[in-house]
């Protein structure tokens, strides 16, 4: 097969109609060249040769043309990948990832070394290269078990942090963490602490691992009182205490005999932490045997205000401080699985999650669902809640009525909302919420299930959804308010129960969910 291939520049113009009407010819614009080269190739074809239909005058001027643009402006044609392939190539690029290596091995002495080598390149370091920079010349940064000179590391990493500033490169919450722990490891809380305070001034909200170097460093210094500052500030930027700092603060009080915060921190464990570790069991172990914790304590105390406490506590705490003075004894035990305490033969009580958290939780679902729902929609159901709550407990009535079974039963569900109501102090029948498609369609059309329905709307122990919403938020809103259980199978694993975060919530499942119905 011959094609005759053709270079052909605007002066040769008047010739492309002689060209067109083959259609074994290919054109191409060249401006280097000011008349017509014809030249010819034997192009050998294994298969038949099929007729084409002849490309249009439009059709190949619209074709030449793209091929001028594309000579015109070159940029144009780079292709995605070699744009790509220049921007890893950078000395930017390849400085991060060599940095990223020595960041993953702990190799401080070569990122030093690579940091030296690109101030001397002039190599624009941003943010990035700093914070590992910086995190690499902190002490037992990583675990690795690299031995680094603390002082050459710290000098290093001051310089840097002073060197970061001068760029003007605006620093992160990491920034601001990794010169944090520096100033810790210098032994200098103030600074630590000093620094974290001024995440406030680049609008930089502080994480609860940037409070812990001057946390830490305080309480190892014993001084209780910038310790507890430094836990305020926590707490006024809505940032939790877990266990490490509550251990800590609780350490600390029980050293300077701080008996008021030993009891805080202890009651804060008590609602933060599910199990304590074996280092803060030994710590509270070592107050109670204290004689400082043999001193503390009321000897007479109002009977009353402590049964009222209980009450508003969740039950088995009073929260009214230290009653009664003595020796204190401190011995380890295990529970049977009735709850009962083999060595004081005592039964263990349940104790709910405290109210004023409840209710901080309720606002803050009632806030996500409304984000979500529409919003009269859900208004209206709080509203419906006030009015005919509370409730002793809250039933998912998809979730029950499909319970090992292929279609939804009213039988089933029927039954489980009669023996909660046998079991309720009140002698109320629960609350069930069902999506409007429940009970309008299908077995609802059955007469017997329509007037068990009308049954339950009447004693004001159903609430129905609207449509196009989602009956979780409504069940799950309606049980938190009213402070009752949940009876669902419902795992409650999806995002939108990922909305309500890892702290209240599991606490609250753990407590009011049952997940099944015998």
């Amino acid at each position: 097969m011959l094609f005759h291939v053709a270079y052909l520049c605007p002066k040769t113009s008047p010739l492309f109609p002689l060209f067109s009407k083959n259609s074994k010819s290919l054109f191409l614009c060249c401006k280097s060249f000011s008349y017509l080269h014809h030249y010819h190739y034997l192009v050998k074809n294994n298969a038949k040769s099929q007729h084409r239909r002849p490309l249009s005058i439009t059709q190949m001027t619209t074709r030449l043309s793209t091929s001028a643009s594309l000579l015109q402006n070159p940029t144009n044609s780079v292709p995605k990948k070699s744009k790509k392939k220049a921007q890893y190539e950078a000395p930017e690029s390849v400085l991060r990832h060599k940095l990223d290596q020595c960041s993953k091995h702990g190799d401080f002495s070569e990122a030093i070394r690579l940091y030296n080598e690109a101030r001397a390149s002039n190599i624009q370091l941003n943010v990035h290269h700093y914070n590992v920079l910086l995190y690499l010349c902190s002490p037992n940064n990583d675990g690795s078990g690299q031995d680094v000179d603390n002082f050459v590391g710290l000098e290093k990493g001051f310089e840097i942090f002073k060197q970061m500033r001068l760029d003007k490169v605006i620093p992160n919450e990491a920034t601001f963490t990794n010169a944090s722990r520096l100033a810790a490891a210098k032994k200098d809380p103030e600074m630590a602490f000093e620094l974290v305070k001024e995440m406030k001034n680049h609008g930089i909200i502080p994480k609860l691992r940037s409070y812990g170097p001057a946390l830490f460093e305080f309480c190892e210094k014993a001084m209780a009182d910038k310790a507890y500052e430094v836990d305020t500030h926590m707490v006024d930027n809505k940032v939790s205490a877990e266990e490490p700092e509550l251990s800590a603060l609780l350490r600390v009080s029980s050293g300077v005999k701080r008996e008021e915060k030993v009891y805080e921190m202890i009651h804060r464990l008590r609602a933060t932490v599910r199990q304590v570790s074996e280092e803060t069991a030994s710590i509270v172990e070592d107050w109670f045997r204290s004689d400082r914790a043999a001193e503390v304590g009321m000897e007479n105390w109002n009977v009353e205000e402590v049964k009222e406490g209980i009450v508003k506590g969740g039950g088995g705490w009073h929260g009214q401080g230290w009653l009664g003075k003595g020796k204190w004894r401190v011995m380890r035990t295990q529970m049977y699985e009735t709850g009962v305490c083999q060595l004081c033969r005592e039964k263990l009580v349940c104790i709910d999650i405290d109210p004023m958290e409840t209710q901080n939780f309720a606002n803050s679902l009632a806030k996500l669902a409304s984000e979500r729902e529409a919003k009269a929609g859900f208004w209206q159901f709080q509203e419906w809640i006030r009015h005919h709550g509370p409730f002793d407990a809250v039933v998912d009535g998809a979730n029950v009525g499909l319970i090992n079974q292929h279609n939804f039963s009213f039988s089933q569900l029927k039954h489980v909302m009669y023996h909660l109501r046998k079991l309720s102090p009140s002698g109320k029948l629960p609350l069930v919420i069902l999506h409007k498609g429940r009970v309008t369609g299908g077995p609802a059309q059955h007469p017997n299930n329509k007037k068990l329905l009308e049954s339950w709307k009447k004693a004001g122990a159903l609430y129905v959804t609207p449509p196009g919403s989602n009956d979780d938020w409504y069940w799950l809103y309606a049980a938190v308010s009213s402070k009752c259980l949940l009876v669902t199978n419902d795992e409650m694993r999806d995002h939108l129960f990922q909305l309500l975060g890892n702290s209240f919530f599991p606490r609250w499942k753990e407590k009011h969910q049952v997940n099944s119905f015998q």
